[in-house]
């Protein structure tokens, strides 16, 4: 079996969650061979090298017609190769012999956009997530994770979104499922810096009132430290960082020095090529010498 994320092993147990309900966003060219078949084995090469090229603009479920007899017949398979093409639930062409290349993109064409055309899911999960439609990524995600397990960028992202619709147990189940090496890696990094954040955040009381008891007293601790992780969570990067390194110039020993650890992992949350962490530990630098 390929180790392309377009590629997938389809059996009777998955053929409803990975087909036909995935078929819904995305075609599904399900092809259904045998190993002793010889035009099969002319066929798939042409398979593969069509699902890479439209770079996920469909994806290929591989049915082994000895070992899914099952599924085989439920499918109405007479002969091999047989190949059909599902979209929405539907089969909606198809053919049984080993067609050229060019008439198998003949077939791909009133379906599936060119690959040119084609945003890649990945990309397009990201575009969602910015959109704020956070299911509409998930979704995406989670189909991108169930056809490549072990895609550590995915999974860690999945957990961003879980985080973000309030299921930070789930967030950081995936967090504590990592090898120990990308625990160490940015993106990580970055999910523990926000999960700690959002942990705190039930703790806190609202935006306006510290804004409010910090009029009344602009050196009061407890605001200036309450109110930078309101602003983190609100994505108020810089207005957060900057009451830290107020309260390291007011109270600097305040809770054993907790204005410095949360602004590190505030830089940790937002990574190091963001410019507000550039400017700010310039700041900590001089504060700290």
């Amino acid at each position: 079996m390929s180790n392309s994320p377009f590629i997938f092993e389809a059996t009777i147990d998955n053929f409803q969650e990975k087909v036909m309900d995935v078929s819904a966003t995305t075609p599904i060219l399900v092809d259904v061979w045998a190993d002793w078949c010889a035009p099969c084995k002319q066929l798939m090469p042409i398979l593969e090298k069509l699902v890479e090229e439209y770079n996920g603009g469909f994806l290929l479920a591989k049915v082994n017609a000895d070992e899914q007899q099952q599924l085989t017949a439920s499918l109405g398979v007479r002969s091999l190769p047989t190949v059909i093409l599902v979209k929405n639930g539907q089969a909606v062409d198809g053919f049984n012999s080993a067609l050229p290349e060019g008439e198998v993109r003949k077939l791909l064409e009133p379906h599936v956009e060119k690959a040119e055309d084609q945003e890649a899911p990945y990309d397009q999960a990201h575009r969602l997530w910015e959109e704020g439609d956070l299911e509409g990524a998930l979704a995406i995600f989670s189909q991108l994770n169930q056809q490549n397990p072990d895609d550590l960028k995915v999974l860690i992202d999945l957990a961003q979104i879980k985080a973000e619709q309030g299921d930070l147990d789930t967030a950081e189940q995936v967090l504590e499922s990592l090898p120990p090496e990308e625990k160490l890696q940015p993106k990580a990094k970055q999910l523990a810096a926000r999960l700690k954040i959002l942990r705190q955040a039930g703790e806190l009381p609202p935006i306006k009132d510290l804004e409010m008891a910090l009029e009344q007293d602009p050196n009061d601790p407890d605001a200036l430290h309450q109110l930078s992780m309101q602003y983190a969570l609100n994505d108020r990067n810089a207005e957060a960082m900057d009451l830290l390194i107020r309260l390291m110039q007011t109270n600097p020993a305040y809770k054993d020095g907790i204005a410095k650890t949360s602004l590190v992992e505030l830089f940790e949350k937002l990574g190091n090529n963001n410019p507000d962490v550039r400017t700010y530990r310039r700041k900590l630098y001089a504060l700290m010498h």
